[in-house]
């Protein structure tokens, strides 16, 4: 072929089928990857770090970011039964001394740590069983969820802390000082019941089974009713509890000079409600209709009693 210094038409249709299939050959594979990218992302996004189920509404979402729970959160309740040491296994030695006054204390206030006490209560009434008995507010849940803040004094606040409250509230007396024989006693009887229950973890029956809102709401003239039917055989028809012989309370007053103070959880209407919905009669517990246990605590709450010492005059 004679050559003439340009292409040859053939040539040129070459160079473009050429470069036509070139480009063909690197589009297909891009396309087939552009259009598996998305579902693999989609897959990706379906399980979210946050363990969020993919159909909670942006509400619920947006709830659970106001909420700032930590990563696990789910796991701070437990779903185990957790059953305190049996008191045949007390200690022995030292500690084991700590342990029988703490209970001592507990059973018996009114005689093992008098100093501290206003009126004619003993820990026991609000803590049954010795502070055992679940959904009674027993040691064994609480020891465990301390340091924590209350917003009752807005601070954090220790163990020992909320013990010494006791004292000032529901005791109606003062405070034992910090590192009192009394206090170290409480907490090392708490700490022995609580042996093996994890730190941070709020227990089955810790403080009193929470109630719903009440259908109607609470009134005293109904809770009268309930009162004088249930709990006046052993609280007295006037509510200032059966005293023995020497002059203690069989059954403790609920309201007067001799119960607690103002300041006390059990005046908040829900929390004396709960208590017993829970725990009364007292070995009849739960027998008592959410209602009527609304009802006869706002009666309970509605008597005079003595003042928060907060806001008492000094």
């Amino acid at each position: 072929m004679k050559q003439t210094g340009r292409f040859h038409p053939s040539w040129i249709l070459l160079v473009v089928l050429t470069t036509l299939v070139v480009a063909g050959i690197v589009w297909i594979p891009t396309q087939m990857v552009s259009k598996t990218q998305p579902e693999s992302l989609a897959d990706a996004r379906a399980v979210p770090a946050s363990n969020t189920p993919a159909s909670a509404t942006e509400e619920e979402s947006a709830a659970a970011k106001k909420t700032h729970a930590p990563a696990g959160a789910s796991l701070a309740s437990a779903t185990a039964d957790f059953t305190p040491p049996d008191i045949d296994d007390l200690p022995d030695g030292d500690f084991g001394d700590a342990v029988r006054l703490g209970r001592n204390i507990f059973n018996d206030t009114q005689t093992y740590a008098r100093a501290y006490v206003g009126n004619g209560l003993n820990c026991v009434n609000c803590h049954l069983d010795a502070g055992r008995k679940a959904d009674s507010g027993p040691l064994w849940a609480a020891f465990g969820m301390f340091p924590t803040y209350r917003e009752k004094n807005s601070q954090v606040n220790t163990y020992e802390d909320r013990l010494a409250g006791c004292f000032r509230f529901s005791m109606n007396g003062k405070e034992p000082p910090r590192g009192s024989k009394e206090l170290v006693a409480l907490m090392s009887y708490s700490y022995w019941m609580s042996r093996g229950a994890p730190i941070g973890v709020e227990l089955k029956g810790r403080g009193y089974p929470k109630l719903a809102a009440p259908a109607q709401p609470a009134d005293t003239a109904r809770g009268k009713k309930i009162y004088e039917a249930n709990c006046a055989i052993c609280h007295g028809a006037d509510g200032l509890g059966t005293r023995l012989s020497d002059g203690r309370y069989a059954f403790p007053p609920l309201w007067g000079d001799d119960s607690f103070n103002a300041g006390a959880g059990m005046t908040q209407v829900h929390n004396a409600a709960a208590f017993i919905r829970a725990n009364m009669p007292l070995g009849q517990g739960n027998t008592l209709t959410e209602q009527e246990a609304w009802d006869v605590a706002k009666f309970m709450n509605s008597h005079p009693r003595p003042a928060d010492p907060r806001r008492a005059k000094s």
